[in-house]
């Protein structure tokens, strides 16, 4: 098939800040090509967004529901093939469920609903429908977290026994939300947001990473979450004691009240044979730890990495690669997995095209939030996930 894939936008338009993220990510291969949108809840917005982004007028939609009726009365030739979903969490679901009604693919910004409930119903959505179904959590892209998670899956570092991952940022350790900032008001939102507030926004980023990379499920959690801004309606700290599938056990701290900190995810995992240590802020780089021997720095793009890793790189050796790359690498998968479905070609199980987050991932997210709530609301009470 020698065209683009063509993807139309809900929500991203002026003023959003996750929007521009995601099409420069789209963009960045020459794979994908935005086509149409309904980039606000604001039809006159939405308009003028779409006209910043030069599409024609008639391809720039009021309403995510006009779009998606008038998208797939189109020839197949003209039409989308998916929806990229940038909007706040309680504008997730609507969205996806009536594209997928229609037979468009979606790709969806975490968490991929308002609720576990939803999320479930999603899932049933997509069986039904046959589409493709992504979700961008988006530091699963990085070629060394991809290294990371097959140097674990080959036994490399033997039997996991403890993981300890972290998500602290500081840029709501005031009452931003009060300013009219546009991005701490929904997050901090319950009815935008859902249940969870800083848990729900990067929690979810570090109990994913964590999985990924491990391949390990997390089947039970004690939870300690805060408010620590007074009249917070959400937390803006939590505290998760983890235990894993397999015996291991681990520990997640997520928060936006740690002064001074930005994006700094980063993760450790230990074995019975070795350990490994990744931190976004230095992604080219991975700490593997020996018992017996001095400790060894992964580099990206260098010849020794496994394929999956060696296929996410994208400059030569020392060239920065971060955040938008990593983004680039689930969208171009996921292009790519919609292109093998358009020809009817058969991937098979260790294709890249596969490498991207699913409902799974999702459903485990909502999940993960719902048990985290509950734990802390039962002063840190074991519980288990509901998946």
């Amino acid at each position: 098939m020698s065209r683009k894939i063509r993807y139309g936008m809900v929500g991203g338009g002026r003023g959003a800040f996750i929007g521009a993220v995601h099409r420069i990510a789209a963009n960045m291969d020459g794979q994908i090509e935005l086509v149409c949108g309904a980039f606000s809840s604001s039809p006159r917005k939405s308009k003028a967004s779409g006209k910043d982004f030069f599409l024609p007028a008639k391809r720039c939609y009021g309403t995510f529901e006009e779009m998606i009726a008038k998208e797939a009365a189109l020839p197949a030739d003209e039409r989308m093939d998916f929806v990229s979903i940038v909007t706040p969490n309680h504008m997730h679901f609507p969205p996806a469920k009536m594209a997928l009604e229609n037979g468009f693919h979606v790709l969806s910004d975490k968490p991929a609903t308002f609720n576990l409930k939803e999320a479930k119903a999603l899932e049933k959505l997509i069986k039904k429908s046959r589409c493709l179904y992504g979700l961008t959590h988006n530091y699963t892209g990085y070629p060394l977290v991809k290294e990371a998670r097959a140097m674990v899956a080959t036994g490399k570092l033997g039997k996991i026994r403890k993981v300890v991952v972290e998500y602290p940022q500081g840029w709501l350790a005031t009452r931003l939300e009060l300013t009219g900032q546009k991005q701490a008001g929904w997050r901090t939102d319950p009815k935008r947001s859902g249940a969870a507030g800083c848990i729900g926004d990067i929690g979810t980023h570090a109990e994913n990473l964590a999985e990924y990379i491990t391949g390990l499920k997390i089947k039970e959690l004690a939870a300690d979450l805060t408010a620590f801004v007074s009249g917070r309606k959400l937390d803006d700290d939590g505290n998760v004691l983890l235990r894993f599938t397999g015996g291991a056990k681990g520990v997640l701290h997520s928060s936006q009240i740690a002064v001074g900190e930005e994006n700094n995810l980063s993760i450790r995992v230990y074995g019975e044979r070795g350990g490994l240590e990744w931190h976004q802020n230095d992604p080219n780089s991975m700490l593997l730890k020996w018992p017996d021997q001095p400790m060894q720095v992964y580099r990206t793009a260098n010849g020794y990495l496994s394929p999956a890793a060696a296929g996410a790189s994208r400059t030569p050796p020392s060239h920065p690669e971060g955040y938008l790359e990593a983004f680039a690498n689930i969208y171009v998968n996921f292009a790519n997995h919609i292109r093998a479905k358009l020809a009817r070609r058969k991937l098979a199980k260790d294709d890249p095209a596969l490498d991207y987050p699913k409902i799974k991932d999702g459903i485990r997210g909502m999940a993960f939030i719902e048990a985290v709530v509950k734990s802390s609301k039962n002063n840190a009470r074991w519980t288990k996930l509901n998946v």
